[in-house]
Parts: C-alpha cells; structure tokens; sequence
C-alpha cells in the first residue's frame, strides 16, 4: 500500500465512527478474502522490457460512456455521508477532477441528480455510472434506471453477486444494521410501492435472472456493465445476453468469504470474453503497480472502494484526490519503470508469479 494510502486509512481509522470504520474495512465471515484480494496482488511480479518507452505515457482508456477516461475508477461504496458531510458531493468533485469515472452507488446518502450535477460542475465532461441492484419488482427497477438516466449517468453497472446479503460479522456484533437518525440512502426514496416521501429498503433476492438482465438490457439504451463476475462461464453469458462489460469482483470480500481474489480471477475472465467487451477489476488494488498487474493481464481499468472511502474522512475532496492522485502517478511511473509507452503496451508476459512460476 503507498503512504498516501496508509496514512488516509489510518486517519479514517481515526476520525470515523467505530461501527462506520468497520462497516467500510470489514467483510464476510473470517474475512480471508477481504485479505486475500490484496495478498493476491503481492503473490504476483512485474517482469519489465528495457529499452522501449517513452517520455510521456498514453494512460487513458476507452470505457462506455466514458472515452478517453483514466485507468482507475472509483468503485460504488455506500453511505459517503458518514464518513465526512459532503459525502458523495465530495467525491464526485474530486473524481471528476482528477478525469476518473465515479460509479456512485444505489445506496448512496446523496441522490443520483445531485452526485451527477456535482461532478458535471467540477468538469463539464465528467462522467458518472449508476450501479444498480436489480429489484424484485421491474417497476422499482425501472424508476431507478429512469432517474440515472435523467441524471446524465453515461453507463449502468449492475451488481449481480448480491441474490442475498453477505453475512459481516462485525456489523452484526456492533448492531450496524441501518443508518443513524439524519441519513438515508437517497436514492430509494420515493419509488413505486415505497411510502410516499420516504425511502423503501434495497431488496435482495436469490430468485432473480438472466431475464432479469434481459429486461433492463430492453428498458434502457444506456450501456450496462455487469459487476461480481468470477466464473468465465458467467462472464461468456454476460456477453451473449448483450452486457457492455464486466467487472471481476467479489463484492470486497463482503459476500461469499470462500471465493478467490479478484485478480486470480480475472485471466480466465479475460480469455473467456475474448475481447468482444471491455472488463474491468474491482478488488484488492492499493498501489499502481497493482493497477498496472491488471491491465497486463487484461483488464482495461480498475475500481477502488475502500481508499476513496479512507481518503474522503481524512480529508474530505482534497483527500479523495490525493488518493486518486496517487494511484493515478504510481502506475504512470510503473509503466515507465516496465518499458511501456501506454496501456497497450502491457502484455500478460509481463507478469510472472514471485520465484519466477509463470
């Protein structure tokens, strides 16, 4: 992890409500995967090529919705407002800033037109996707798709590893089972069958489809990703029902806590969808070099959660661009450090297993 990391978690660790701060570290069960994602990235090695850079590096990537954005995207995370009271305002000023997509999250304490709005005041041409869980009814699904549209969000990212809720035992054992008095998720208020004015919990349920899918794919002409891919049978599907991308993740290690690390996941992933759509990685990254470990091997962008999450408490917009910031400088350095002109220029070759096995 680089300082600028490690010295955002360790502030966050400060200033954060104790049940918040382990609401946003903590995951399923014994939270091996919750480790592991960011074990994984150590147990891998870059092999760099001499004598073939340049002396500037073509870093932007081609995302739907989002041309010409950068490598790393700010992953959806709930509840910003806890953790500094600018909350997703905050975050979307400095992801839009630093040329970063934002996903804000169904579950954000901010509305979708407000975050859009934000980010769109810090840079006319920011883009910002809406991740989205299905909803067991296609009316509620709709309204939300509606509202994203409305907002000037560019893509859908919907969540498909959650059919029920990963079982966190440290929000169990604090009692952190909804928000404190004052806060909300923004996002589920005022939809069909919900109280009028007020908001309607997010529901999970193990019965939805791939008709499911096939339905907003319908309702919408916005590009969707699928994020909580792991198994590249699911990942060929994805691309045969007619998702725009996927994204490997385990949800952070907040669902199932016996699945692997995203990274191990991705090369079988990435052989699967064969190129026919982009995807991307969410899990475990904390240093550009794991940013460039990625993208090697095959991946055309990151997302990160928990550091934007440490980096808005300790310093609200300003600390959420340091993070950014340093992700975003680490892996132009990497590149150079491997050789590398651009993103195209990483290859699966370039990583090898540390002790040399491929």
């Amino acid at each position: 992890m680089t300082g600028v990391l490690a010295a955002a978690r360790d502030r966050a660790r400060d200033v954060l409500d104790p049940a918040f701060h382990d609401y946003v570290a903590g995951g399923a069960g014994r939270e091996r995967v919750v480790a592991d994602n960011e074990r994984a990235f150590d147990r891998l090695a870059l092999l760099p090529r001499v004598l073939r850079g340049s002396a500037v590096r073509d870093t932007a990537v081609d995302l739907p919705g989002a041309p010409g954005a950068a490598p790393v995207l700010v992953a959806p995370t709930a509840f910003h407002r806890l953790a500094h009271p600018d909350g997703e305002l905050a975050t979307a000023r400095a992801a839009a800033r630093t040329g970063v997509v934002l996903v804000t999250g169904m579950a954000a304490t901010t509305a979708v037109a407000e975050v859009a709005a934000a980010a769109r005041a810090a840079d006319p041409g920011a883009a910002v996707w809406f991740q989205l869980y299905l909803q067991p009814e296609p009316e509620v699904t709709e309204c939300l798709v509606r509202r994203a549209e409305r907002a000037g969000c560019t893509a859908l990212v919907v969540t498909v590893d959650s059919p029920v809720f990963g079982r966190r035992e440290r929000d169990l054992r604090n009692g952190f089972t909804d928000l404190p008095p004052g806060y909300a998720a923004e996002n589920m208020r005022d939809l069909p069958g919900g109280p009028p004015g007020r908001t309607r919990d997010i529901a999970m349920s193990p019965a939805l489809s791939w008709d499911d899918l096939a339905r907003l794919r319908e309702a919408t002409a916005l590009p969707v990703l699928l994020k909580g891919v792991l198994h590249p049978a699911d990942a060929r599907l994805a691309v045969e029902r007619g998702a725009d991308g996927v994204v490997v993740s385990n949800h952070g290690g907040r669902q199932c806590d016996a699945v692997p690390a995203a990274v191990d996941a991705l090369p079988a992933v990435v052989a699967a969808v064969d190129g026919r759509v982009p995807v991307l990685l969410d899990g475990g990254v904390r240093r550009g070099t794991d940013v460039a470990v990625s993208l090697a091997l095959g991946a055309t962008a990151v997302g990160v959660g928990r550091p934007v999450v440490w980096g808005l408490a300790a310093g609200g917009e300003a600390g959420v661009r340091q993070v950014l910031e340093e992700l975003l400088d680490e892996y132009d350095h990497a590149l150079a450090l491997c050789g590398a002109r651009g993103n195209a220029d990483l290859a699966p070759d370039l990583v090898v297993r540390r002790g040399g096995a491929r």
